[in-house]
């Protein structure tokens, strides 16, 4: 076999094509993909409109996906790997011909890790941008056990890891999302919930008089959110150029997912002992990846969405 099928982008809406089987050079290996996630970066590639992440031109043929789960079926040398083995990676360099969303992918190997096990492959695809961005955030917070934080979108894939994670790590979380959703996100560790639907800044603070130690805005509520900020706190963006003016000496900052083989290690750890709580949206095969980025762009999504080539 020498060609494979992959999604790409820069139309509007994804593309299948007939791509080139990736070969895993030195320190890389190759996954037969079992699962691919989407999500709302997928949308940018597809559209191809990348100006507010520093991609000043249309990208009209690069990969989409960035989340795979599957098995390894060529090792490049030097990669601490061995065929057969069920990894989850994060292909996260953006301008790859093709990416994770495909029935084949190469990663460097620094990039994946063992998938946990006792979880599905969908489950498992839903872990590595979503829970390293949640991960990273609370790490640029600079955050100490017992500090308050308000995690945004808490319902969604993004921050329903904050809050798990954040609580893991001994902090007092603020969670806001739709009504219907208290349930879910005080069962993530939410010691308080703020309905979306309420003034953000006044229900926050009337529970944390002065204002939370730190927002992680999922859900981009941008001066809202900061209002709910204490002087001086962090504010952590995860989008480009929806990040508020650090107004009353605030600490303001964008994070974007990286490749972390501990953090990831220590994800898939949590994850075996159920303290991460995968959640799958909905499952599609490749062919009809443009329902779910239609699905993905109407908003209300709990979870991730998967692509099964």
């Amino acid at each position: 076999m020498t060609t494979m099928r992959a999604l790409i982008g820069g139309s509007g809406s994804p593309r299948l094509i007939e791509a080139p089987l990736p070969q895993a050079g030195r320190g890389q290996i190759r996954i037969k993909v079992a699962a691919a996630g989407v999500n709302p970066f997928d949308l940018a590639v597809a559209a191809g409109t990348l100006a507010d992440y520093g991609v000043a031109r249309k990208l009209d043929a690069y990969g989409l996906g960035f989340d795979a789960a599957g098995v390894i079926d060529q090792v490049g040398e030097g990669a601490a790997f061995a065929l057969g083995q069920e990894v989850i990676a994060l292909a996260s360099r953006l301008e790859s011909p093709t990416k994770a969303q495909a029935e084949y992918v190469v990663v460097d190997a620094r990039a994946a890790a063992l998938a946990p096990r006792g979880v599905s492959a969908a489950e498992a695809a839903t872990l590595p941008l979503n829970a390293l961005t949640a991960w990273q955030s609370l790490d640029r917070a600079h955050l100490r056990q017992g500090d308050t934080v308000l995690v945004t979108g808490a319902a969604g894939a993004v921050g329903g890891y904050a809050v798990e994670l954040a609580a893991a790590r001994g902090l007092r979380v603020v969670a806001t999302a739709g009504r219907q959703d208290e349930e879910l996100v005080r069962g993530f560790g939410a010691e308080w919930f703020v309905s979306r639907e309420e003034n953000l800044a006044e229900a926050v603070r009337r529970q944390v008089p002065g204002g939370v130690d730190a927002v992680i805005d999922a859900a981009i509520t941008g001066l809202a959110g900061l209002d709910a900020l204490r002087d001086g706190g962090a504010f952590i963006a995860l989008s480009a150029g929806v990040a508020p003016v650090p107004l009353r000496g605030t600490d303001v900052a964008t994070v974007f997912f990286r490749e972390e083989p501990r953090q990831l290690a220590e994800i898939v750890r949590l994850a075996e002992l159920g303290r991460l709580t995968t959640r799958v949206a909905g499952t599609y095969p490749l062919e009809k990846a443009a329902d779910a980025h239609a699905r993905l762009s109407s908003g209300g999504v709990r979870g991730r969405l998967v692509l099964l080539p």
